[in-house]
């Protein structure tokens, strides 16, 4: 586990957006420290309930995606590093 690039290990993404839609699903955007790359997951609510949410999670790096603009880069870097000071990557959000 680490925040490395390391191929042959998984990468620590943090939670950086959480948005419910009209469908009962709930997208999850998980980020790296830099924001330079992401991971997203829909869920359905329920599900969420019984599972929980956590702070952070363990990517492969083949399953981010590049984060191409500027402007969300910088939101997630900035959401991350807000996150990582507040909470345990195991904490239930």
């Amino acid at each position: 586990m680490s925040d490395s690039d390391d191929a042959s290990e998984t990468v620590r993404v943090w939670l950086v957006e959480r948005d419910y839609d009209d469908r009962n699903l709930v997208t999850l955007v998980y980020a790296t420290p830099d924001g330079e790359r992401f991971q997203r997951h829909e869920r359905s609510a329920h599900l969420l309930s019984r599972q929980g949410v956590t702070a952070a999670t363990e990517a492969d790096p083949s399953d981010l995606e590049a984060t191409d603009d500027e402007a969300t880069r910088d939101r997630y870097a900035a959401e991350v590093e807000r996150v990582r000071e507040r909470h345990d990557p195991d904490d239930q959000l």
